[in-house]
């Protein structure tokens, strides 16, 4: 059988950025869904954040343990943020190209909740999808396209590998280290700003293999989404556009937020998705207004945005468009040490949104993300590079898994209207206890595997919510 040094799920900012910075001597197997651009990276408008130099380190932190409502692991954000630098420095000196004055000084644009501007961005607001496509021409993997993991091949404290489907074939995979790094569970949710493939499969087999899910109940809600479209993914409208100028405004242009936080637009998303949420239930309309912004400037800062809504018929930056919070990203996932090793394990590691070191804690700072993928994924590839032992995978007898069945649609849609309804942006007791018993008795029923994955990460998220009796960050409960 064929023994790969790494096995890497995923093929986002965290999979490829870890493939890049794993030794040409080493052999390497991406594993990605079909198509392999269709992931959250791609999708990622607003930046990425770092500290601007050696003596803002302090001040990112103390913005990112604050936004973290005091559940953050303070060790896991001074390694965030002291590791920003180099990282950032890293993809400038392989040829990355951040958006630059006239002068050739990066840009730094302001979201939500840090202290300064120190978000840096490309191609305006396609940073993600800039970035994905320079390290998908980076990486000299290879790549295995189309194929999704059913299986982890666990024995004691190690992994030998995986199962994959590819169209009708069903087969192993065996390597000496494995690196999840498959996304978030944004399927989960009636109106998510995810990619359509991020669908929950991986933590659901993470729970079903013995292994801990950290922090589930801190998902984090969007504020600034137009939800009415008809795909899955709802269009992200960035924090950037905040940051820089637009407001939140009702029907007749009052800008309510203050209302709510003296913050308005820039207090943090949680705050700002329930001022939202409720000031809708009092029966107004809420839009995200441009008209600060000259329209020139707009097309350039915010080309992604200006091409999308101009096709779907906005006027902007002159007409504002309604907006509504929809489910963004999830703090908890696979727990993990600060090198991205998965407790418990020797040789299993999680990074990016599919883990949980702890350092976005109860909420995560704006344009946190990308970096968390690019810091932790360099971290679980230096970590595997120390501890390089003698293991060698052994060989599993491939099991069958009925993947899908004939009511999965039926109950999918159930599982996403129950957890947008009854686990979302406010709580209730009652509500969750209500939504247990649904998806206890949906495991109950004749479903897919697939299905049987996500249903076990939502029941996770469902429990820990239930769990943890106070409001705290995105967790946000009313008795």
């Amino acid at each position: 059988m064929k023994i790969y040094d790494y096995i890497i799920v995923g093929a986002g900012v965290a999979g490829l950025y870890g493939a890049l910075n794993i030794p040409k001597d080493k052999s390497v197997l991406i594993l990605a869904k079909d198509p392999l651009w269709e992931c959250n990276t791609f999708y990622a408008q607003g930046g990425i954040a770092t500290a601007t130099d050696e003596e803002d380190i302090p001040s990112h932190m103390q913005d990112t343990l604050a936004a973290g409502a005091g559940l953050c692991d303070e060790k896991a954000v001074e390694i965030l943020s002291r590791n920003s630098i180099s990282v950032i420095e890293d993809l400038i000196t392989r040829g990355f190209a951040f958006d630059k004055d006239k002068n050739g000084n990066l840009l730094f644009t302001k979201e939500a909740a840090h202290s300064k501007p120190r978000i840096l961005h490309a191609g305006g607001d396609a940073t993600g999808r800039e970035l994905h496509r320079f390290l998908l021409q980076q990486t000299r993997a290879q790549v295995l396209e189309g194929v999704i993991v059913v299986d982890l091949l666990i024995e004691d404290d190690y992994i030998h590998g995986v199962t994959v489907r590819q169209g009708k074939k069903q087969f192993n995979l065996y390597a000496k280290n494995v690196i999840l790094a498959s996304g978030g569970i944004g399927s989960l949710y009636a109106y998510h700003t995810n990619s359509k493939k991020i669908s929950a499969d991986l933590q659901g087999l993470a729970k079903l293999k013995g292994l801990k899910l950290q922090d589930m109940e801190f998902t984090q809600f969007h504020p600034t989404v137009f939800i009415y479209n008809t795909r899955a993914r709802k269009l992200l409208l960035t924090e950037a556009l905040r940051g820089e100028g637009a407001t939140i405004v009702d029907e007749n242009g009052k800008r309510f937020l203050y209302d709510y936080d003296e913050r308005g637009e820039l207090a943090p998303r949680d705050i700002v998705s329930r001022a939202i949420y409720k000031y809708k239930q009092l029966g107004h309309e809420v839009y995200l207004d441009f008209s600060v912004f000259d329209e020139d400037f707009f097309k350039k800062r915010f080309p992604t945005i200006y091409r999308n809504f101009r096709n779907l018929g906005f006027n902007v930056p002159q007409e504002r468009v309604p907006i509504s919070p929809a489910f963004h990203f999830i703090m908890g996932g696979i727990k993990t040490d600060t090198w991205g090793k998965v407790e418990g394990m020797q040789n299993l590691y999680a990074v990016g949104e599919v883990a949980c070191t702890g350092v976005h804690g109860a909420n995560r700072l704006a344009s946190n993300s990308l970096l968390e993928g690019l810091v932790f994924s360099r971290r679980a590839v230096e970590d595997s590079l120390m501890q390089e032992s003698s293991f060698t995978p052994k060989e599993f007898k491939a099991k069958e898994f009925a993947l899908i069945k004939s009511n999965d649609s039926e109950y999918k849609g159930l599982l996403r209207q129950t957890m947008w309804e009854k686990v979302g942006i406010v709580r209730h007791p009652k509500e969750l206890e209500n939504a247990l018993e649904i998806v206890i008795d949906m495991q109950k029923k004749d479903i897919g595997y697939l299905l049987q994955l996500r249903i076990a990460t939502a029941k996770t998220i469902i429990e820990a919510a239930i769990a943890r009796k106070e409001s705290v960050g995105a967790h946000y409960i009313e008795k």
